[in-house]
Formats: C-alpha cells, structure tokens, sequence
C-alpha cells in the first residue's frame, strides 16, 4: 500500500503510470514464453521443428510488442526494471551465502568414524525418548551436532536426523515421502531421514509430522531387516535352517520395533539448529556487507523453522553456532 502511495504520488500522472505498467506486462509475456520454450524441450520433448515455429511466430509477436514500450524506459518504464533488480538482488544475497553455509557444513561434516567416536563415549548419558535433529545436509551429520553434544552430553535412546526438502514436482506419494537409512553402529539407534514434499503438498494435513515419521520409521526397521535376510539368504536351500532364521529375525524385528515405541512413548524432542553466519577473518568489504548486514537482514526477518516445520514449543530445543565462512 504504501509503495502504491508513493508510486502515485511519484508520477502523478496516469501516463507515466502506464508506461510502467506496459513495460511490465510486455516482458512478463517474453519471460513467459521464454520458460514455456524450455519446457517444451526438457520436459515435453516437443518436436524441435514445432518448438522453432512457435518462437519464431509468438517471438515475432512480442518483439514488436516490446520495442513499442522500450522507447518509454525513461517516462517511468525503469520502476519496474529497478523493482526486478531489487529482488533480484535479495535472491543473490540469500542464494549465494545459503549456498556457502551449506558447502562449509558439506565440508566439515562428522565423519562416520567420528560420530561412532562420539556416541560410544562412556561419558554420554543416554535419555529415554525420541529426537528428532533438523538439518540441511542430506549426506552427512552437520557440525552443530558435535557443539550440540560437546554443551550437552546426553542422547536420547532413538536419534533421527532430519533433512526436509522440497521437489520441483507437484506432489510426492506418501508411500515415497520418507526415504531413511541406518547410521552405523547399529546399537545406537540412529537414522538418517530425508523427507521429500512437492511444492502443493500440506504439511501436518491429517495427522502430526512426528506421528507420520515414527510410523514409517517401524516401516523401515521391518523392511530392512527383511532385505538383509533375504540377501543373506540367497543361494541357499536349507529349508530347517531358513525356518530358524525366520524366528530369530522375528524376534530382532520385534525388539527393535518396541525400542522405537517405547522412545516415542517416552516423548519426542525436536532439536533444531540455528546456525549464524559471519565473514571470516581476512574477508575484503564486499564479503563482509553480503554476509554481515545484508544476509544477516534477511536472516532476522525470515520465517522462524520451528513455524515451518509446526513444531511444538514445550518439546523444541535450539542449537545455536556460529560458522565462520
């Protein structure tokens, strides 16, 4: 409201006003056609020569279109150009350092060794219940879980590590939302867990995230150890034996499936890192600026991820750390 104000207040009159406005509907149209022609190859796989038609017919079109309103730039044409290089210019500051904070966590992320190192240590306290540790790292576990540990030397008995990711396609099925895998040793009960959303999926739609993970979490326990038997199994023909091993694998999914159950009955625990980001020692003027005021702006006005992820705020814990990049 307050930039219509002072738009019109700006130009005062509707000439001007309309310049704009052409110049903004006209180079929509371009954009548009232009994304269209990409998805007619990549994805369609429209014939090339039907592909070259349409920009030769509809590209015709809009240059015509676009040099008549190219002409007004300068009788108010430029608000639009200069409203895209503002946004413009807060994606690359948000993409750029989001992009840098990621490969520092992709390059100081604990190794498998190390994590083993960390929970076999005698001095941690294993708690009852579930947790559930948020992170952008699909492969890996993040550095903020050794600062996370190093502040507070207890895990709980069943530890998920939790990456949500959005898919450029509209939906994800829900039998293909949660893919897991085991984190070695197998006697710490800790999983790695991507869950994959399409861009009109609804979070928590019917029933709790929480709820919805901790089911497919059984799942995935009983399918593994499915898998592993049937590997372990092939080639061989000893029917006595397959019989034996059959109750014994039962009996293993039947205590890892309650261990899973009786940490969520235990309570679950979102820990969610809050990683701060600040030029590092030797950054010139620019990297500073990019990464110390305007990131950081961006930062304090962006959507808190406990709201995204609608997590309740009697079972959330924040981990804060700063990474130098």
């Amino acid at each position: 409201m307050i930039a219509c104000i002072a738009i019109t207040i700006g130009f005062r009159t509707t000439t001007e006003i309309g310049n704009a406005y052409g110049i903004a509907v006209v180079f929509v149209m371009s954009l548009t056609s232009s994304l269209l022609v990409l998805i007619m190859i990549m994805i369609w796989k429209t014939n090339i020569f039907l592909v070259i038609t349409y920009v030769l017919v509809i590209s015709s079109l809009e240059l015509v279109y676009l040099s008549s309103v190219l002409y007004k730039f300068n009788d108010g044409g430029y608000l639009p150009v200069a409203f895209a290089v503002f946004l413009m210019f807060i994606m690359f500051v948000w993409n750029n350092v989001y992009r840098r904070k990621y490969y520092y966590e992709l390059n100081h992320k604990i190794t498998p060794e190390k994590l083993k190192d960390i929970t076999s240590d005698i001095s941690l306290c294993r708690l009852p219940g579930l947790a559930m540790f948020y992170s952008e790292l699909v492969q890996g576990i993040p550095p903020i879980f050794k600062h996370y540990v190093a502040n507070v030397p207890a895990l709980h008995s069943v530890l998920v590590f939790v990456s949500i990711k959005s898919f450029p396609i509209s939906r994800v099925p829900m039998e293909e939302r949660f893919l897991f895998r085991r984190v070695e040793p197998k006697e710490h009960n800790i999983f790695r867990c991507v869950v994959r959303y399409g861009y009109i999926d609804v979070r928590n739609e019917n029933e709790p995230f929480e709820k919805l993970l901790v089911e497919k979490l059984k799942e995935f326990v009983v399918d593994e150890y499915h898998f592993s038997k049937k590997v372990i199994q092939d080639g061989k023909n000893d029917e006595p034996q397959e019989a034996l091993d059959e109750e014994n694998v039962q009996e293993e999914i039947e205590k890892e499936v309650e261990v899973v159950e009786k940490a969520s009955r235990a309570g679950v625990v979102h820990l969610i890192g809050e990683s701060e980001v600040t030029a590092g020692d030797g950054a010139g003027i620019a990297k500073r600026i990019l990464i110390d005021y305007a990131y950081s702006f961006l930062k304090r006005n962006l959507r808190q991820s406990d709201k995204i992820f609608d997590v309740p705020h009697t079972r959330m814990v924040k981990v804060g750390m700063t990474y130098q990049l």
